[in-house]
């Protein structure tokens, strides 16, 4: 069974998906750093997303060159929207009907690891029904004070640490398993 895994980048005050963020996260991107982002994205075979992390990855990766980019704009991508329409670019298929029922039937696929980038809805539907198996959290060391934060909105939940690694630019990266 294929896992679903949910990584982001933070601020120490648990900011993410805000593009005002991008140029300070670039900074603590070290060699060690994106070492670890080509193994979490190479260890996939498929990306998830909701319809903002796909509009603004479709403008930016498609006119991109390198192994990095090559490997994202021709891997599939699962996209959760209510107002999209198909067809969708880039190699982009459009969850149709019930999230949760398509989102268990990627899951029993043959296949390497779903990785969802950007949270938002999609990753609380996610882990309201337990379909989400890690989440990996890459925290660097800054404090952005505005924008929206990682768990907003959701319900209490718990995880299990299951590794905590330290990079040289400060950044560390902290993997759970939600307790379902």
């Amino acid at each position: 069974m294929r896992e679903i895994i949910v990584a982001a980048e933070v601020s120490m005050d648990g900011v993410v998906n805000d593009p005002e963020m991008f140029p300070e996260i670039f900074k603590y991107h070290s060699d060690d750093v994106q070492d670890y982002l080509d193994e979490l994205l190479f260890s996939s075979d498929a990306l998830l997303s909701g319809r903002l992390t796909y509009e603004g990855f479709a403008q930016v990766w498609p006119i991109r060159t390198g192994k990095m980019a090559d490997y994202i704009n021709n891997m599939p991508k699962y996209i959760a929207s209510r107002t999209l329409r198909e067809p969708l670019s880039w190699n982009s298929n459009l969850i149709q009907g019930n999230v949760v029922e398509e989102l268990h039937k990627l899951k029993q696929m043959d296949g390497k690891s779903l990785v969802q980038y950007g949270v938002g809805e999609l990753t609380r539907t996610m882990l309201n029904h337990g379909l989400v198996d890690k989440f990996q959290l890459l925290v660097f060391p800054f404090a952005f004070g505005k924008g929206g934060r990682w768990f907003d909105g959701m319900n209490l939940k718990h995880f299990k640490l299951i590794e905590c690694k330290t990079f040289k630019s400060g950044a560390i990266l902290m993997q759970y398993h939600p307790i379902k």
